[in-house]
């Protein structure tokens, strides 16, 4: 019997985002569909027994918790090497790109972006130095890599000078509850635009908090702003934006939601104001679309991709370009109603099980 070990670290009860749910449904999927394989879940803290999917998998605690860049090395380059030797390991994946620089096992690595080439001063510093000097050497040692874009297999392919036939995209996908099946509203009776994800400068919230008193300044409306995230990091210069705007009362805060939750977030909302200005890809904004909510996206980005003709699109650094958007999208229903219908049937090309199935493939080429 074959052995496959995953690195499930970003498998957190009810704190799954992008890594997170990438992790969930490919592990999900390799090990429901490959029960002849005996996989192992390495997690770096206690973990949750409703992510044993099957029979075939055995969870792991390796110590230590891995969140900062001096237990990443411990983690990945001790922990996890001594247990690919000790077990006798026939491959590797790592759903969130960090690999082993010290074992011979053949290694997986899902690259989701490379926002810390780009942006690194986005990033708190010891991180940024961490990142830009392993992932080019992660991405070396693979013996293959998944992405989750053309785009980033572009910006890997030119930024590690690495074969894009060694890069396969395996697109995220949507959960099947996002759907235009209606749920409670939830948060503001008040009509608000919509906010999903993660607080880091490169969602680009500071230039979307001042579009938005922008629009206030300009429209006598009860539209509020609806931010739903954890916070990862707020900048300095974030948090000057937030305290010196004139319509600060008319925003509101809200941890990750639940499924439910977000789905009716979405369903109630003017639209998704998801204005970063790098993504590799942008879970939320096919979220939304299958949910009926119309997407307002950062141009030049992963996002152009995913959201195709089913987006109005703007220029992430232009405060007016993503105010005049606000505007659009109340004023002009025919328009508004548009994007609705096609942003439903682009949703549709994004599932999670074309993502299983094509890590699926991946896995094979090395276990088979």
């Amino acid at each position: 019997m074959k052995k496959v070990a995953i690195n499930t670290r970003f498998l957190l009860k009810d704190k799954l985002e992008g890594f997170g749910w990438f992790t969930y449904y490919a592990s999900k999927y390799l090990a429901e569909n490959n029960p002849d394989v005996q996989f192992y879940f390495l997690f770096d803290r206690k973990y949750d027994p409703q992510f044993v999917f099957a029979d075939n998998v055995k969870p792991i605690v390796l110590f230590p918790q891995a969140r900062h860049p001096l237990l990443f090395r411990w983690w990945f380059d001790f922990s996890v090497t001594r247990f690919l030797k000790k077990n006798k390991i026939d491959l590797f994946i790592s759903p969130d790109g960090y690999l082993s620089l010290r074992t011979d096992v053949p290694q997986i690595a899902v690259i989701h972006d490379l926002n810390f080439e780009h942006y690194p001063e986005d990033l708190k510093a010891h991180h940024a130095l961490y990142l830009r000097k392993f992932f080019p050497l992660f991405a070396k040692k693979a013996s293959a890599i998944v992405t989750v874009s053309e785009f980033s297999k572009e910006d890997i392919t030119n930024s590690y000078h690495i074969n894009p036939s060694q890069i396969t995209v395996a697109y995220n996908g949507v959960n099947a509850h996002f759907n235009t099946v209606l749920e409670t509203p939830k948060g503001s009776s008040e009509p608000y635009f919509l906010f999903v994800g993660s607080i880091h400068p490169r969602k680009n919230l500071n230039r979307l908090l001042l579009a938005f008193d922008a629009f206030k300044n300009e429209f006598d409306s009860p539209h509020r702003l609806l931010i739903v995230g954890d916070p990862y990091y707020w900048s300095a210069e974030m948090k000057a934006v937030l305290n010196n705007l004139q319509h600060k009362s008319c925003i509101d805060f809200k941890p990750y939601a639940s499924v439910d939750a977000l789905k009716a977030y979405y369903q109630n909302a003017e639209a998704l104001m998801f204005v970063s200005y790098f993504e590799g890809f942008g879970i939320p904004v096919v979220e939304a679309m299958a949910c009926g909510c119309p997407v307002v996206v950062g141009k030049n980005t992963a996002c152009d991709e995913i959201a195709g003709d089913s987006a109005l699109k703007v220029d992430p650094f232009s405060v007016h370009e993503i105010s005049n958007a606000m505007v659009k999208i109340i004023s002009d229903l025919r328009y508004r109603e548009e994007l609705i219908q096609s942003g439903i049937k682009r949703a549709q090309k994004f599932t999670w099980e074309h993502t299983g199935s094509v890590m699926n493939s991946v896995m094979n080429k090395f276990i088979r």
